[in-house]
């Protein structure tokens, strides 16, 4: 059964840092292409980033030279650094595993910036 678990978010101050990871189980994480999305209130789910099986990288312009996304094929866990945050960072952040026609995601893990 493959299961992935978000963790890592919290609430913080505006200019500060959080890290999420994404610990996936049940699943040959190499051979999934890894992405970050986020839900704010009232807001529909956005893709916030991505990396490919090869380790490319692409970004939402929001978080664009804040945010990286990483991963670590070897503990089947996927990062998300997050610096400089801001309130409208606020949101429920998903990661989702994706390849072909299958797709895995995660239950969440809420981020609140206050301001």
């Amino acid at each position: 059964q493959v299961q992935l678990v978000e963790s890592g978010g919290d609430l913080v101050q505006a200019g500060g840092s959080l890290r999420l990871s994404c610990a996936a189980s049940g699943i040959t994480f190499s051979r999934y292409a890894m992405a970050w999305y986020r839900q704010g209130p009232g807001k529909q789910r956005e893709l916030v980033a991505r990396i490919s099986t090869g380790g490319s990288t692409n970004y939402a312009g929001s978080v664009k030279d804040r945010f990286t996304i990483s991963r670590d094929n070897a503990k089947n866990t996927g990062y998300l650094q997050m610096n400089s945050l801001k309130p409208e960072d606020t949101a429920v952040y998903y990661c989702q595993l994706a390849s072909g026609n299958y797709n895995y995601w995660g239950q969440g893990t809420q981020v609140t910036v206050s301001s």
